[in-house]
């Protein structure tokens, strides 16, 4: 079954027949037989309601990065995700953010809301002062280095950035271009050495998963070690950041700002504290939701699928 939020073209096995659903309402009676379900955009309510009305259902195939919520609606079936497919828009919606902080940009609008004329934020600046002012020279901290990363450091460092990686293991990665090809290695560091990097860092860009082990994995320690120059930008999941301890860094002026395009409620409620602090600039988890060549992907995942061989980007 293919979501009717999919607009690629899927090329199938030969003898199988796929059908369109709205992912805003109940699987259609005549295809609850179906053995795959592609989910995107779909609410929890409505695929608690297919997992329980598809007695054959076998596989999800999610076109999202992150897959916390179709597991848990889904438990014991194979699960796929998208990772891969929102390397670019999300690398980019990144570097938007991060610009954003580094150049001023929410207290520029904010001035232009209420058509003063921000002198303070034009004219002759310092170069070399206690505020990160450009991405040249600024050294930027990647927590969470898979593809999109991959994708993001090589755009970092055209700006004239220095990238540091945080991952599992430490070593070097590859970057990539918009092609794919690889594009400069990065040196990649882990958990264990924060405590000697983070001091020497301007903006720290959260990519983290939602997992019990990364909750608040940006915590109050970790902020406290930055200096007061330092961003935050979190593009991973809200879990992973401790948004009291964030809060409480910049209204004390311990952090220069954040940008959050995600939040650990979504949509973020009217009142919470982080709307009021102009410090900190809020997205409302815009990094993704354009899947990239999900037609091919799909179509590569069937033929797999009918072939017995191995799925990619399948969830353990």
């Amino acid at each position: 079954m293919l979501p009717t939020t999919l607009e690629d073209t899927v090329e199938l096995p030969a003898g199988w027949r796929s059908v369109r659903y709205a992912v805003d309402a109940p699987v259609p009676d005549d295809a609850l037989d179906a053995s795959v379900l592609v989910v995107w955009g779909n609410g929890r309510r409505e695929m608690l309601d297919a997992a329980a009305r598809m007695p054959r259902l076998r596989w999800v195939a999610s076109l999202a990065a992150g897959t916390e919520v179709v597991q848990e609606c889904f438990p014991g079936v194979v699960v796929t995700s998208g990772s891969g497919l929102h390397d670019g828009p999300v690398a980019e919606h990144t570097l938007a953010l991060v610009l954003a902080c580094v150049r001023s940009l929410p207290s520029l609008v904010r001035a232009q809301d209420v058509r003063r004329w921000a002198g303070e934020l034009g004219g002759i600046q310092p170069v070399h002062d206690e505020q990160v002012r450009t991405l040249h020279g600024a050294h930027v901290l990647i927590w969470g280095f898979g593809s999109i990363a991959a994708r993001l450091a090589p755009l970092l460092t055209a700006l004239g950035a220095s990238v540091t990686g945080v991952a599992r293991s430490a070593g070097t990665r590859p970057g990539t271009d918009a092609t794919g090809a690889p594009a400069g290695s990065f040196a990649v560091v882990t958990e264990a050495d924060l405590p000697r990097v983070l001091p020497q860092t301007d903006v720290v860009v959260d990519l983290l998963p939602a997992t019990p082990a990364t909750r608040h994995a940006v915590s109050s320690a970790v902020l406290a070690a930055l200096p007061p120059r330092a961003f935050v930008v979190n593009v991973g999941r809200g879990a992973t950041l401790d948004e009291d301890a964030l809060l409480d860094a910049v209204d004390a002026g311990r952090l220069a700002g954040a940008a959050l395009d995600v939040t650990a409620r979504e949509p973020l409620p009217p009142d919470s504290p982080l709307w009021a602090q102009p410090r900190i600039l809020i997205s409302p988890h815009a990094a993704g939701g354009r899947p990239q060549h999900a037609g091919a992907f799909l179509t590569r995942a069937l033929a797999a699928w009918s072939a017995g061989a191995p799925l990619p980007n399948l969830v353990s």
